[in-house]
């Protein structure tokens, strides 16, 4: 997995951050923003990752759209990622966009590493995953939710419960005490994803 840094090497709050060819196309607008909205002390760490359907899936799934279904490898990146966490005097908040932010909820709940979750239009449609976060309760203290607001007006049968799903996480977070928001943005899944990104990663940093 190609690991490209940005920011300063010793700044204490380290953002880490699973990209695709994508989004490692937009990642210095995303910089730029986070620096404009929470400041410059900042360390992020992008990891690119191979395959974004197997190495971020936290089981397997059949196709949901396409032909090309979920390999569950998630814990083998999480475990890659936490190699660059063995610092415990620096904060490490894990965020991301799409399928991203779904596994940065996932990693939050299984292990405490990280002070919180920036997930960016989380993929919180994937199959098994409401179970999962209803068993399973966030371990870190900061939760950043959003969604677009044309993101669940779609045919798709299991990605149109994307918003009836952000709404039920939102309330059980809360629930259980952890300090979690859900923001709406416009348009639909496609559109500004480093804009979101930034502001998922931004209102993490600041409630630290």
């Amino acid at each position: 997995m190609e690991i490209m840094e940005y920011g300063s090497k010793t700044a204490r709050t380290v953002l880490l951050q699973p990209v695709d060819e994508h989004d490692a196309e937009t990642i210095e607008n995303e910089l730029a923003l986070i620096r404009g909205n929470a400041g410059e002390n900042f360390r992020l760490l992008a990891f690119r990752v191979g395959d974004w359907n197997r190495d971020l899936s936290p089981w397997p799934a059949p196709p949901v759209f396409g032909q090309e279904g979920f390999g569950g490898q998630a814990r083998q990146t999480l475990e890659e990622i936490l190699t660059w966490c063995t610092d415990r005097t620096r904060t490490y908040i894990l965020g991301g966009y799409s399928l991203a932010g779904l596994f940065a909820l996932w990693a939050a709940c299984e292990t405490d590493v990280f002070r919180g979750a920036a997930a960016a239009s989380p993929s919180v449609w994937f199959p098994g995953f409401p179970v999962y976060l209803r068993e399973h309760a966030a371990r870190c203290g900061h939760v950043y939710l959003s969604l677009g607001d044309r993101e669940e007006r779609t045919r798709n049968p299991v990605m149109r419960t994307v918003g009836d799903e952000i709404r039920a996480a939102h309330t059980l977070l809360r629930e259980r005490g952890t300090d979690c928001t859900l923001e709406w943005n416009e348009g639909n899944h496609f559109r500004d994803a480093d804009l979101r990104t930034a502001k998922a990663f931004s209102w993490v940093m600041k409630r630290l």
